[in-house]
This record gives structure tokens, C-alpha cells and sequence, in this order.
């Protein structure tokens, strides 16, 4: 890996993203040219068992130069179940995996980190932006009410496992500089507002959470442009791909995915502008997960005809 922000990110001549977690599975979903589906039968035979969803979010992400092949893990669920489920169905070797990116401390996005990690025989890179260990963390509720998250990422519990933690708040190279995590990304939009009722206590206050230590992960695609992966976009996902194009100094956005958390009443207001602004970026392909929310995922499709594609657990988004 390599902590140099002034690093060129290298092009890859084609791109896999298996969802090894998301909030919808739905095996009757046809392949196209984009996104494979996973079998419904296997030797003429009806599975026995099926893929398991849940809210939360890991996809397995491989790059391809020439003969050279590169494995990451962005993101690791919610509960200790079922990624690691879904990992066997889809046969996953485990030990391909080269380095596990957090996106950002919520458990959704961090559940079955330590059960991955018992499972992997070598010394991975875990790459995360220092804000994570902040804690404690809470959510408001429409009530008035708070409650707070688990505690899932740990320094001292982490410093006990098979891993190579890389803190960084600014771009980190991973994959001989194939693909890049952003580290902290800018927030220059005026209607990308965070998570209002995200609250961290800080110095013995409760003041609202900016979810400091959420990062995406970029590559660029050969003759294409880039590919940006969010994994709730708390930063807004237009400020994580502006700052992609920033970074890398390439402007086409080829694909976008992930989750770009515009779920719930307060976050409707902002799907004008958010259109809007995917509009002017003009992505050949869309693929919203996760915590995007069934009304702005709907509006998506709406808007994006062409390029929208309808993600479940399971499904490899191909890319080259």
C-alpha cells in the first residue's frame, strides 16, 4: 500500500464487484451485459439454501492490469452471520483478499470484521480513517430519545488480530496502485448536510456526529474513467465523487455505487439537487445500495434509464 497522496492512480483493464452484503436479494433479477446474477440451480438442481440480506454492506472488489489480478474487501456487514454466509455460497476464497477498507464505525458497515479476520491466515492491511475509534456514538430518535451504536472497531481489540492497521486521513494506495481510498473527503456542496441526528459525545457534550472517518474508494477504468464505491456516502455522494475527480485529476465518472444515504423524510428533500447534480456528472453506470433508500433508488430509476442498474446480494457488477 502507499500513503502518497501525489501517487498517479494506475488504470486497470477491468473491474468485479460481488455484493457480498446489501439490504435486497431477489433471485429471479435477469444478467446483463453489466451484472451478473448468481444461479438459481446448479446441476439442474434448485439451490437448497439462498443468500441472506440484511441493512448493512461489503462487496469484494477485484482489479485487473494485464495478468495481474488484486483482491480488496470494502466493508463487512452488519450481523456475524451473513456475510460469511453469503461468502460460501459464492465459493470466496478468502485468502485472496490482500487488504479490508472500512468505510466508516457503524456496525452495519463493520459486524463480521473479526469473524473475517479469524477466517484469513495471513497479516491483512485494514485501511480506515482515525475518526473511527471515536466513540461513543448515538442516533436520535424522531422521539427525542437516543440510542447508541455498538462498539465495533476497537484499536486495542484489532491490535490482537492478524492485521496491519493503516490510519489515514488522505488518500491511501492499495492493489500496486489500482485502486485508491480516499480518506476524508471534502464536503463543498450546499445541500449535502450529513446525518442530522447523528450525535458523538465529545468532552463530556453531545454535539452532531460529522462522521469525520467516512471514505470511498475510487479506480480508474481504461478508456472509461473512474469508478466510485461509497459505502453510505456520508459525505454526500456528490462531494465523494467531486473529490475522486480532485484526487485522481480524472473527471470522467464512468460507474458509481454504493450507498449515498438519502433515505427517510429528511433526506427526500435533497433528491432534487442530487439528481441534478449526478445529471452534470453523467455516469454510464449507477448502481445505488444500501442505505439509498427504495424512493430515491425508484427515483434513480426514473431519471437514469440507461445507466441504473438494480443491485442484489449476490450479483457481480462487471465492468471493463
Amino acid at each position: 500500500m502507499n500513503e502518497n497522496a501525489s501517487v498517479s492512480l494506475k488504470t486497470v483493464d477491468r473491474i468485479e464487484i460481488t455484493t457480498l452484503m446489501d439490504n435486497y436479494v431477489d433471485l429471479l433479477l435477469p444478467s446483463t451485459d453489466t451484472i451478473i446474477r448468481p444461479p438459481l440451480a446448479k446441476e439442474g438442481k434448485i439451490n437448497t439454501d439462498t443468500f441472506l440480506a440484511e441493512h448493512g454492506f461489503s462487496l469484494l472488489v477485484t482489479v485487473y492490469q494485464g495478468e495481474n489480478k488484486h483482491t480488496i474487501l470494502f466493508d463487512t456487514g452488519y450481523t456475524k452471520v451473513g456475510v460469511l454466509h453469503n461468502m460460501a455460497l459464492l465459493d470466496v476464497n478468502i485468502e485472496e483478499i490482500e487488504a479490508i477498507v472500512l468505510s466508516h464505525g457503524h456496525m452495519d458497515h463493520t459486524g463480521t470484521l473479526h469473524g473475517i479476520l479469524d477466517k484469513i491466515s495471513h497479516t491483512v492491511p485494514l485501511v480506515l480513517h482515525p475518526g473511527i475509534f471515536q466513540y461513543p456514538r448515538y442516533t436520535r430518535r424522531p422521539d427525542g430519545a437516543k440510542s447508541i451504536w455498538p462498539r465495533t472497531v476497537v484499536k486495542d481489540e484489532l491490535n490482537e488480530k492478524n492485521v496491519d492497521i493503516i490510519e489515514s486521513e488522505t488518500p491511501v494506495y492499495l492493489a500496486d496502485d489500482m485502486i485508491m481510498v480516499t480518506g476524508e473527503v471534502e464536503r463543498t456542496t450546499p445541500f449535502e448536510k450529513g446525518m442530522p441526528n447523528a450525535l458523538i459525545e465529545q468532552n463530556g457534550a453531545l454535539v452532531q456526529d460529522p462522521i469525520i472517518d467516512d471514505q470511498s474508494i475510487a479506480m480508474k477504468l481504461k478508456g472509461k474513467g473512474l469508478v466510485v464505491i461509497s459505502g453510505c456516502a456520508h459525505a454526500g455522494i456528490v462531494n465523494t465523487l467531486m473529490f475522486a475527480q480532485k484526487t485522481t485529476g480524472e473527471q470522467k465518472v464512468h460507474a458509481v455505487l454504493g450507498g449515498f444515504h438519502l433515505s427517510g423524510p429528511f433526506f427526500e428533500k435533497f433528491h432534487d439537487p442530487t439528481v441534478d447534480a449526478l445529471k452534470k456528472i453523467d455516469p454510464d453506470v449507477l448502481v445505488p445500495m444500501h442505505c439509498t433508500g427504495w424512493k430515491a433508488i425508484h427515483r434513480f430509476q426514473k431519471e437514469f434509464p440507461e445507466s441504473f442498474v438494480l443491485n442484489s446480494v449476490g450479483s457481480k457488477v462487471m465492468l471493463s
